[in-house]
């Protein structure tokens, strides 16, 4: 079975994200006052051949510890579905 990960990468809250800050104040100056603050991360969408849900659920982790993260100031969090058969005509 294929199995979409869909995986979003952060910044620990404790982390300054100047990216975050001049988005928010590129918004302020176009009038979006409203917006409090802005964090930005990192979003990827994996496709995992596993054998079941709970197989592709770990290999997804492993592949975020291992690869993906920097968990000194990074968390992660991802979802994962079963990818839909495609026809062919």
């Amino acid at each position: 079975m294929n199995f979409v990960v869909d995986i979003v990468v952060t910044l620990k809250p404790s982390v300054l994200d100047p990216q975050g800050t001049t988005v928010k104040e590129a918004f302020h100056s176009m009038g979006y006052s409203k917006v409090d603050d802005v964090r930005m991360g990192k979003y990827m969408e994996v496709t995992i051949s596993a054998g079941s849900k709970e197989e592709a659920q770990g290999k997804a982790d492993e592949m975020c510890r291992k690869v993906l993260v920097n968990p000194v100031i990074e968390t992660y969090s991802f979802d994962i579905k079963e990818q839909e058969k495609q026809e062919v005509n």
